[in-house]
């Protein structure tokens, strides 16, 4: 029987596995190859229906517990958290066999300082979907790109992209429970660490 490939994750202590786990989602941020860059991202509708999206991880902040993504104002979801301020956010790298879920309130942002930087940080092409007339969802006569004509086949200029600053927004998870789940030739490893006001609480679970 051929040896199991030696594990690229902390399987016996919690303290290495979260430390292990912060690092892959800052690497995530910065790294778009990295299967952790665009995670699955679920809210629940008016209906109580869960709903699903897959979005782009902007930033992580370990000591706020926080998560940064965007979205545009007129969407589904800034609908849904503002009814119900809470979201998961499903994270899974299939070379690593790891699956981390991480659930929190969550709240959208379209004006301050840190919605102003993160603006100020996206590529004009980044931009381009928010220069759309209408809202995402809109229902459409046919296929369409909803882009305003002229940015259908090109990046916009900074100036052309700025066109879309008002539907701009971002939404911020402050994490509550962070769960990871690593299949392993040796066995499964599973734990799950949550957060109060004095910082973060690591337990085991059977897989």
């Amino acid at each position: 029987m051929a040896a199991a490939p030696p594990s690229l994750f902390p399987l016996d202590d919690l303290a290495e596995a979260q430390a292990a786990l912060w690092a892959r989602l800052a690497r995530a941020v910065r790294d778009r190859r990295s299967p952790w860059h665009t995670p699955a991202v679920a809210t629940v509708a008016a209906d109580g229906v869960p709903k699903a999206r897959v979005m782009v991880l902007r930033a992580v902040d370990q000591v706020r517990g926080c998560f940064r993504l965007h979205t545009d104002r007129r969407a589904g979801k800034v609908a849904e958290l503002a009814a119900t301020p809470r979201a998961a956010l499903l994270f899974y790298d299939a070379g690593a066999r790891l699956q981390l879920r991480v659930e929190g309130r969550a709240r959208i942002e379209t004006e301050g300082a840190e919605v102003d930087s993160a603006w100020a940080a996206s590529r004009p092409f980044s931009r381009r979907c928010y220069t759309a007339p209408q809202a995402p969802g809109t229902e459409s006569p046919g296929p369409a790109s909803g882009l305003p004509p002229h940015l259908e086949t090109r990046e916009p200029t900074l100036a052309e992209s700025e066109a879309g600053r008002g539907n701009f927004a971002i939404l911020l998870l402050e994490a509550e429970r962070l769960e990871f789940l690593h299949l392993a030739f040796t066995g499964h490893r599973r734990g799950v660490f949550l957060r109060d006001e004095t910082g973060w609480e690591g337990r085991w679970l059977i897989p």
